[in-house]
C-alpha cells in the first residue's frame, strides 16, 4: 500500500543550523532514501522551497482567485514529502520515524487513496 509521509518542519529549529550542519542534514536525507530504494519501499521524494515561495490558489463559482505566501502562520510548513509503498501502516510509521530531517519538526503519514473504477 502507498504511503505519503509529510515532513513538517519547525522553520525556526531548522534555521539554527550552520551550514555543515545543513549539508550534513542533505547527506544524510539522500543517504536514507536510497536505502529505502534498497529495501524496495521508495517511490520519490522531494524538499519544498519555503513557504513564501508559495502562491494559493482558490477557485470557486468560475471564478480564480491567488494569495502570495504561506496559507496560515504555524511554527511548522511542509518541507518535503517521500512517498512509499510499505507493507502497512506499522512499516509507514517505522520509516517516517527514522527520516533525517523528522528531528526538525514532525511527519505525517498518511494512506493513498485510490480513485477511480477500483477504488477502495
Amino acid at each position: 500500500m502507498k504511503y505519503l509521509c509529510l515532513v513538517h518542519i519547525d522553520g525556526e529549529a531548522i534555521g539554527k543550523l550552520n551550514e555543515a550542519e545543513g549539508r550534513d542534514l542533505d547527506r544524510r536525507s539522500i543517504e536514507y532514501d536510497k536505502g529505502l530504494e534498497w529495501r524496495g519501499v521508495y517511490i520519490t521524494s522531494d524538499a519544498l522551497q519555503e513557504p513564501e515561495t508559495a502562491r494559493i490558489v482558490r477557485a470557486r463559482g468560475g471564478r480564480v482567485s491567488t494569495t502570495d505566501g504561506p496559507y496560515a502562520e504555524t511554527k511548522e510548513h511542509l518541507g518535503g514529502f517521500i512517498l512509499i509503498d510499505a507493507s502497512g501502516m506499522d512499516e509507514a510509521v517505522e520509516i517516517a520515524a527514522n527520516i533525517p530531517v523528522g528531528q526538525y519538526g514532525t511527519i505525517e503519514v498518511r494512506p493513498i487513496m485510490q480513485i477511480g473504477p477500483d477504488r477502495k
